[in-house]
């Protein structure tokens, strides 16, 4: 094997540090920023530590790039389950489009509800649920389903005022007669109404839970 340049020894070292705070693998783009180097410049140090053995490519990981990963980081993942991570979610393309992730979260699977398979991670954006102590860059973990029940905190897709582009939304279920009320947790903001009839609205599914930091 070939020996390792004092750049690769430190970008090695860095992913292992983040991967045992995180439990996944740095982003080009988060190597990059520790190193102050182009993405670009950070993708080749990357192949370089896979040929010299030092990263493994993992099958299930397509092409994010959270791909590459530590060879003994594959202990720690048995018994887990990776959960997809949706940077954004575009209306009409698929909910897990690979376009729409930003990565994967290995979680214990015994913790997740039935295998796993219908949970996914969405990134938040704003400050509409701080109230619920949902905050700005926060992951909640979302079960795929189509329905709610009143006061289910939930992830929608919601057609814009102006018959434009759908957006999805996280806010809490709500209904008004035949009308659907988003509520937002944030005493400054006002509810999103939404009457079926006359605009479309979907949802996606039910935050189940938690993570910061991430």
């Amino acid at each position: 094997m070939r020996e390792l340049t004092d750049r690769q020894r430190e970008v090695l070292g860095f992913m292992r540090s983040f991967q045992m705070k995180h439990g996944v693998p740095p982003t080009v783009r988060e190597l990059g920023e520790r190193f102050r180097i182009t993405p670009r410049a950070a993708f080749d140090h990357l192949r370089a530590l896979e040929r010299k053995g030092e990263l493994q490519r993992r099958p299930s990981a397509g092409r994010t790039s959270r791909a590459l990963t530590l060879p003994d980081a594959g202990g720690a993942e048995r018994g887990h389950h990776p959960v997809p991570i949706l940077g954004r979610i575009a209306a009409g393309a698929p909910l897990l489009a690979q376009e729409n992730r930003e990565g994967e979260l290995p979680i214990a699977a015994a913790s997740l509800p039935g295998r796993g398979e219908d949970i996914f991670a969405l990134r938040v954006r704003g400050d509409s649920m701080i109230e619920a102590h949902i905050c700005e860059g926060d992951l909640v973990l979302v079960r795929r389903q189509d329905s709610a029940q009143p006061n289910d905190i939930v992830v929608a897709m919601v057609e814009s005022d102006a018959g434009g582009e759908a957006e999805a939304t996280v806010k809490r279920f709500l209904r008004d007669g035949q009308r659907v009320v988003l509520k937002p947790e944030n005493e400054t903001m006002t509810p999103i109404v939404v009457d079926p009839a006359r605009r479309s609205i979907k949802i996606l599914g039910k935050v189940i839970g938690l993570l910061r930091g991430f």
